[in-house]
């Protein structure tokens, strides 16, 4: 399993943003082994982590070449002012199996 951690630091968001980023999230959802995502925010500091859960590294690269994810990345410094993202490959996920989450599936 691999994940894709994208961390933002907000400027303004405008409906160009808002729609540019359903696109994505669409894009994502319709990638192969696509498992799902959350999102966290820090209110105090307007950090945002979006993370996206897929079963293999072909999904994943697959969302990475979408048209509106490219645009996104040649457009972020109007909406952004920073960003990281992390790509990881999942080696272990546990719990109590009380949290619905993408990773459950990876579980041992």
């Amino acid at each position: 399993m691999y994940s894709a951690t994208f961390i933002f630091d907000t400027k303004q968001f405008d409906a160009e943003f808002h729609q540019l980023d359903q696109q994505i999230a669409q894009a994502a959802k319709e990638t192969e082994g696509y498992l799902g995502e959350e999102a966290w925010q820090n209110v105090a500091s307007g950090r945002l982590c979006n993370v996206y859960y897929w079963q293999s590294e072909a999904g994943l690269k697959a969302l990475m070449q979408h048209p509106a994810h490219l645009e996104a990345k040649q457009r972020y410094a109007q909406w952004l002012s920073g960003y990281q993202v992390i790509i990881a490959q999942v080696v272990r996920s546990y719990g109590d199996s009380l949290i619905n989450h993408p990773c459950a599936v990876n579980q041992s």
